[in-house]
């Protein structure tokens, strides 16, 4: 069946994947150079902090705008647009001078990228059937932990022969080149010239989202009628208590390593590879593979996600294991555990937004979903930087993780609920008038 409709979706997946690779790139270059920056620079530990959850902020302030856009104007431009500014944000990292120009940077940086993920999110709606979103979705969310697979041990062996700023300046490369292959390739399947008819209609038929449906109220009631979704709110907020401990791994990883641990830049890097790689791993053929089969197979599309979330999550809870060990060796195992349980986690909350949102509202849904967990990204690395000058140790920044996981499992439990889509408000445009009126009466007597 496969072979009969055609795999230009599949071709699809893979230049997501690769575009996401390409953004953690830049991501991953600054975690390796914060020693050589903090060094350079003169930088206190919460400085640090500041400077790597700075990316967050404007990344995640743009989620809701994104979500919107995204929904009215489509994937294609504004991930175009969004890749020539992260090259030049990047590129314009390798030239600075000191702590305040690094944080333009930066938050120019969480411009240009802030439509990947949830673009990725809405394409992969766009492009594939419900029965194979997992898969798919793995293909760009594991691309997330690949990209520290990689890049650790790349940009580490840049920064020890040739320093920190040729670091910034092969990633701007690698991001120029992403972006010139994006503009050339990417379609949405209207108008893909390579999709064939019957590869069309596998797709349409098997459920994939409409293209270009915008709600019929458009902005901010759309926005207004999601956060009152209890479904919305449970999907945000356990994939913020994921994506905290993700971005600690992510931001202070090598740092904990080359400080704790008392490892060299390059040795730190090769040790970093361990857990993101067996993230990588689990990614696709737990998070991807074997949810997609066992759907196909039958079973219940709620309790497989709900479950498999659950387990990852809770496996998470391994990073507290970190925070009473000084050994290389058994910290890493314990970081391997964690991350490991969650990616595989992660594309299913990833797949969430495309099931649950009503049509023409999975960039919304995914903006929301974004912006909260983002939000927690800029907290991790903030607070592990203050937890780490005052106590002058990792272990309470992995208890606290671990902490926050246990909230973010009982999010996922009990607010989501039932993995369907949330029925399309009918007349919002009608409703918001008429209570926009009510309003006003009131107010006047």
């Amino acid at each position: 069946m496969q072979k009969r409709v055609g795999n230009v979706r599949w071709w699809v997946a893979i230049l997501l994947g690769i575009g996401i690779v390409v953004n953690y790139l830049d991501r991953v270059n600054l975690s390796v150079t914060t020693v050589s920056l903090q060094k350079e620079f003169r930088l206190t530990d919460p400085q640090i902090g500041y400077i790597l959850s700075s990316f967050l902020i404007s990344y995640a302030v743009l989620q809701l705008p994104v979500g919107a856009w995204l929904d009215r104007f489509g994937v294609k431009w504004l991930i175009r647009i969004g890749t020539i500014i992260w090259t030049i944000a990047t590129f314009l990292t390798a030239l600075v001078s000191g702590f305040g120009l690094i944080l333009l940077c930066r938050l120019l940086l969480g411009i240009g990228e802030a439509p990947a993920f949830p673009g990725s999110s809405k394409a992969t709606g766009y492009w594939f059937p419900v029965k194979e979103r997992g898969l798919a979705t793995s293909a760009f969310d594991a691309a997330a932990k690949f990209s520290s697979v990689i890049g650790a041990p790349l940009i580490a062996f840049v920064v020890s022969v040739y320093g920190w700023r040729a670091a910034f300046y092969v990633t701007a490369l690698i991001s120029l080149v992403y972006g010139i292959a994006f503009w050339l390739l990417y379609r949405d399947p209207s108008e893909s010239g390579q999709l064939s008819a019957e590869e069309a209609s596998y797709i349409k038929e098997g459920g994939a989202q409409e293209e270009k449906v915008v709600p019929a109220a458009g902005g901010w009631a759309t926005v207004w009628f999601l956060l009152a979704q209890k479904k919305v709110w449970g999907l945000a907020l356990g994939f913020a208590a994921y994506n905290y401990s993700f971005y600690l791994f992510l931001t202070w990883l090598p740092g904990y390593l080359q400080k704790t641990l008392h490892m060299s830049v390059l040795t730190s890097g090769w040790y970093t590879v361990i857990p993101w790689f067996i993230a990588t791993l689990t990614d696709i053929f737990i998070g991807g593979v074997l949810v997609d089969r066992l759907i196909a197979q039958g079973h219940d599309n709620t309790r497989v996600r709900r479950t498999v979330v659950t387990i990852g999550m809770l496996l998470g809870l391994a990073v507290i294991g970190a925070a009473f060990t000084t050994n290389a060796i058994v910290a890493t195992i314990w970081i391997s555990i964690a991350l490991g349980g969650l990616a595989f986690a992660a594309p299913v909350a990833w797949s969430i937004p495309s099931l649950i949102a009503p049509k023409g509202t999975v960039g919304s849904v995914g903006g929301i979903m974004n912006l909260l967990g983002n939000l927690a990204g800029i907290a991790a690395p903030i607070v592990a930087g203050y937890i780490l000058q005052y106590t002058k140790s990792f272990a309470a920044n992995f208890l606290v993780a671990g902490a926050i996981l246990i909230l973010g499992i009982l999010s996922f439990l009990f607010l989501l609920g039932r993995i369907e889509q949330i029925p399309e408000p009918e007349n919002l445009v009608e409703r918001v008038g008429v209570e926009t009126r009510a309003d006003n009466e009131s107010r006047v007597r």
